[in-house]
């Protein structure tokens, strides 16, 4: 049984037009199908706006879906109660800097869950406590500090103790490495491969870079204005991606090869407007393969044992879909 499952996760906004002008919606999760087994590291990724850290909040009950539904071990999410998901299910944040309170020390903070949770007394919290600063690599002698007294790589640090310190099954990463320096973000992600191998730990890991989901994940979800485009092993969508959008995310990573400058990924500057979305395939305007049906159809999801990928090249059904545009 898969440990979490999506089926058909919708998400839908409202937003407002203006004085002149009626509200629309705006739907930032649109259709996911999605299943992580347990121990798995499951990458996301896509451009900003694509529904990803939507996705994340109602994988933590911060967001409740419009459609559709999570299941955790089989059973509905919100079925288990908010306390109980918040025992199995933890988020390491983006932002060191901002997600600690300044005003609670290394201890008060990693112990919070535990507080809140009723878990035992303050003695043994603070064993526990210090059990996992250990664990994370934080010296016993940070306890009492504050997070305006540690560097970056230290703040994530303390940031995944304490979504650790109740030992949660799941934890959903959103971006945990891209407000660390370069050097930090390698010792960030191995100490996170570490923890997942020592306690069978279970990652959604959602990142921009591609060089860290190709680094820590074992599968890899690519998200297009709300939808899932492609899916497939690690190993298998870096070597050989199959949707054009994927194949231009990966062409957009810099080298450090001289004289090759800055990639084109040839989709242009403009983001699509997510409360107006293209018609048929959301990709199609700027897509340098696009047919004439892509404008009016959108596509099924096609699955092999490659993996899965929502594109009209892979649907041989339609006239001329195996036919590449020029």
């Amino acid at each position: 049984m898969n440990l979490i499952e999506m089926r058909d996760l919708r998400c839908t906004f409202t937003v407002g037009g203006g004085m002149f002008a009626g509200s629309r919606s705006l739907h930032a999760v649109n259709g996911v199908s999605l299943a992580v087994a347990k121990g798995e590291v499951l990458g996301l990724v896509g451009e900003s706006g694509c529904g990803k850290s939507t996705l994340a909040r109602m994988l933590l009950g911060l967001q409740p879906p419009t459609g559709g539904e999570i299941l955790l071990e089989g059973r509905p999410l919100a079925a288990h109660g908010r306390l109980a998901v918040a025992r199995r299910v933890q988020p390491i944040f983006q932002d060191p800097y901002s997600s600690l309170n300044p005003r609670k020390t290394v201890g008060a903070i990693i112990g919070l869950p535990l507080e809140v949770h009723g878990d035992e007394d303050a003695a043994a919290r603070r064993r526990k406590v210090e059990e996992m600063m250990a664990l994370v690599g934080l010296a016993p002698r940070l306890y009492h500090n504050y997070p305006n007294q540690l560097s970056g790589g230290q703040r994530q640090r303390v940031a995944i103790a304490r979504a650790l310190v109740r030992r949660p099954e799941v934890v959903v990463c959103d971006e945990p490495t891209s407000a660390l320096d370069v050097s930090v973000q390698s010792q960030i992600l191995n100490l996170l491969q570490d923890l997942r191998r020592e306690l069978g730990l279970t990652y959604v890991f959602i990142s921009h870079n591609l060089a860290v989901v190709e680094h820590i994940a074992t599968r890899v979800a690519v998200m297009y204005l709300g939808r899932i485009v492609e899916l497939a092993a690690t190993r298998e969508l870096f070597r050989a991606p199959r949707h054009p959008y994927t194949r231009a995310l990966l062409e957009s990573v810099l080298t450090p090869e001289p004289g090759l400058g800055v990639p084109d990924t040839h989709l242009g500057a403009a983001y699509p407007n997510p409360i107006d979305p293209p018609p048929g395939c959301a990709f199609h305007p700027r897509c340098p393969e696009a047919m004439a049906h892509c404008s009016s159809v959108a596509p099924g999801v096609s699955s092999d044992s490659r993996g899965e990928v929502a594109c009209h090249l892979y649907v041989s059904s339609l006239p001329g879909s195996e036919r590449r545009a020029s």
